[in-house]
Order: C-alpha cells, then structure tokens, then sequence
C-alpha cells in the first residue's frame, strides 16, 4: 500500500466520505468537489426562497369576484277577456220521479218486474187479487139492468098518463106523479151505470202498471203481501234519469253583487253552459244549461237555488249525488290576470305581489284579488297593463333592490359579475 500522502480520509459535506492514496507528486483536493459542494448549497437556499414565497402568498387568500344582481324571471301583464266563473255545490234529481202504490186493497199475487231494470210506461208491475172487483163489477152490471128496466116501465106510464089526462081519464095528479117516477128512473139508471163504471175502474186498478217511463229500483212487497189503497208506503219507485236537474245553491250576497257588475257594465253577460265535477273530483264529460233561478231566498241558508239540466244518457248521474257546478257568472272584458305563483300573503293575509320598475328594481304591490281563474287570480287592483311581475327568484329579491329580469321560463344565464 503506497504511504499516504497526507490525512487518512477526507469528509466532504455532502458527499460522502473519500480515500485519498498517494501519487507520484501530491495534489491537493480537487477543484471541482468544492464547486459542487456550493452548488448544493445554492440549491438549497433557492428551494428555501422559493417555499417563503410560496407561504407569503398564501397567506393572504383572494375571495369570490362580487356578484351583480339577483336573476329573475317576470311575465309582462296584459289585459285580456276572462269568463268569470263560480263553482257551486248542488245535488242531483230526476226529471220524473213516481211511487208506486196501490189504488185499491187486496193481496199481491205477483210482482212482474226485475228489481234495478228499466220499465216503460204502462207495463204491468204488480197484479192484486182481481176476484173481489170482478164479483163488485157483477153486481154494478146487474144493477144498471134493473134500472133501465124500470125506466122503460116508468116511460111507458109517463107517455100513456100524459094522452088520458088530455081526456080528463085520468087526474093531472096521476099525470105527474108518473112524469115524476120516470125522472127518477132516469136518475136510478145514471146511478147504475157510474157504479158500474167505478167497479170496472177499480178491476182495473188490480192491475198495478207504471205511471212512467225509467228506472225502477227495489220492490218493498213480495208475493203474498196485504196493501191498502193509497197506503203510506210505496211498493217501489220509478225514477226517470236520461236527464237530471242539479239543483245548485248561491248565496244571496254573491248573487247581489253580481246583478250590480252587471249593471254596471264591468261584467258582460256570460253563457248560461254550466259544467259538472263529480264528487271524486272528475270532469263530467256533458254540459248543462240553466233553467231557472229560483224567486225566493232560503231563511235558514240564506241562499238561492238555482236549477240546471243535464244530460244523463248513460245514467252516470244518480239522484242524490253531491257535486259541484261551475256556473259562468259573466265576461271581465279587459281583465288582469296574474299567475297564482307570483302571488303571496303578508303578515296580515293580504296578497302582495312583487314588480320590476323601469329602474330595474323589485318593488311590493298590495292587491285586491277576485275569484281564481285557471292557475290565475283576476286582479282588480294593484296591478296595470304592462307590468313586469316577478314568478321566478322570489325568495332571492328584497323590496327596492336591483335585479336582473329575463322572461319566465327562459334557460337561466351565468350570474352576472360586477365590474372591478
């Protein structure tokens, strides 16, 4: 091993630990190892500028660019006719309704129909046991004969006593006293002949037919059954529902108010169609007119009734059922009508409603609204011609702040950024 030429070892940062051995003609450590050795150091004060900077520009994070105003979507206002209407509530009626009880007494020897059917008028429904009435219309027949008998004896006597009185044959007492009895042997016939008449009539009311044409519901008496003429209790009951009336209640008030906006021109006449919800909340598939209104209110409601026809040729409509009629009540020529959406209540319960101003900014209407038509309250106050009214956003806008107004439904733009 050559002798060292100097130190053992030489330790440079960095770099490790190096042996040195010896040469023909000692050198010292080389250059370039110190020029590394600052290199790596320069390195490191480079990376540690760098991570100050980084941390100084950290500390002072920049915020969201401020934004413009709120972006809301408006309806422009214009007047336009709108057909006021009320829904109503009401019950339904046949046309023709008839219970069917017994004219004469007797048992019932058959029920001739099917209970829930259709009967046409004059179909036999019920047969009484006729044998009684035919026996009464016997003895009516029989006494009619005796009493044309002794009319035709009392004719005769009367004729012959009227030539013998002429000859003094006889007394004019006698004359008239047959004159007399053939009178009352007319009358006797008269009298017969009406008895006969009401047997034939009551035979024939043993024969229970319908009054009416219709639907027949269930029978309260089966074969077998005692009835009593015109009994308290009706053996069935016919209803005739090809047409039904409605019969719809108003209050007087409403009716009141109505009569002055027709007089005084803010309301034409309307239509006097009047369509049907069902209880279940369905449309009925006809329309109706209105017959009459009835001349007197109710005490106990304080209401009118007012009457409509239907037709019911498929019997949808039974008597008795609730349903709801919307009755036009005229024409608003130049209504305004704002979207229910657009509409909301204050504190107190009043309808307010926000607008655009030519300032561009939301300002608080209080309205006077009417009845609902459609999705739309008829507004009678509050609101103009041309108005801008506020349905998308609400709940981003204040009363006298700016916004940004675009057409309701319109695809929603970027947020609008404030200049810097």
């Amino acid at each position: 091993m050559p002798p060292p030429c100097g130190p053992p070892q030489v330790v440079w940062p960095s770099l490790g630990t190096h042996r040195l051995t010896c040469a023909p003609k000692p050198t010292k450590a080389p250059p370039l190892s110190r020029g590394v050795i600052v290199s790596h150091f320069g390195i490191r004060l480079l990376a540690a500028a760098l991570l100050a900077a980084t941390v100084t520009g950290c500390g002072k994070p920049s915020g969201p660019p401020p934004q413009g105003p709120p972006e809301v979507g408006v309806v422009v206002l214009q007047p336009q006719p709108a057909a006021i209407q009320t829904e109503l509530p009401g019950r339904t009626s046949a046309v023709e309704t008839s219970e069917v009880r017994p004219q004469v007494s007797g048992l019932i020897e058959g029920r001739l129909f099917t209970e829930g059917s259709t009967v046409k008028r004059g179909q036999l429904l019920y047969q009484i046991d006729p044998a009684p009435y035919r026996a009464a219309l016997a003895q009516a027949n029989g006494q009619l004969a005796n009493a044309r008998a002794m009319l035709t004896t009392a004719r005769l006597k009367s004729e012959r006593y009227a030539d013998l009185v002429k000859i003094n044959a006889v007394s004019r007492q006698e004359a008239d006293d047959a004159a007399a009895a053939y009178g009352q042997a007319s009358a006797q016939v008269q009298q017969a002949q009406a008895a006969v008449d009401s047997a034939r009539i009551n035979l024939g009311y043993t024969r229970v037919t319908a009054p009416i044409s219709g639907r027949i519901g269930r029978s309260t008496v089966t074969r077998g059954a005692l009835v009593t003429a015109s009994q308290a209790s009706a053996l069935t009951t016919i209803q005739r529902l090809d047409t039904v009336y409605v019969d719809i209640n108003q209050s007087a008030g409403e009716l009141l108010a109505l009569q002055r906006s027709l007089r005084s021109g803010k309301i034409a006449p309307g239509s006097v169609t009047v369509r049907l919800r069902l209880e279940d909340g369905s449309d009925y598939d006809r329309t109706g007119v209105l017959a009459f209104s009835d001349v007197t209110v109710d005490e106990s409601t304080g209401a009118v009734t007012l009457r409509a026809v239907f037709p019911n040729p498929a019997a949808a409509l039974l008597p008795g059922m609730y349903v709801k009629a919307v009755v036009p009540q005229g024409v608003v020529p130049s209504a305004i009508l704002a979207p229910q959406v657009g509409v909301t209540r204050d504190e107190r319960g009043l309808p307010t409603a926000m607008v655009v101003d030519a300032q561009g900014k939301a300002q608080q209407r209080t309205l006077t609204t009417g009845p609902a038509i459609g999705d739309k309250w008829l507004v009678t106050s509050g609101l103009s011609a041309g108005d801008r009214l506020i349905v998308e956003g609400l709940q981003k806008v204040k009363a006298g702040a700016p916004v940004h107004a675009v057409p309701a439904g319109s695809p929603r733009a970027a947020p609008v950024m404030a200049a810097k």
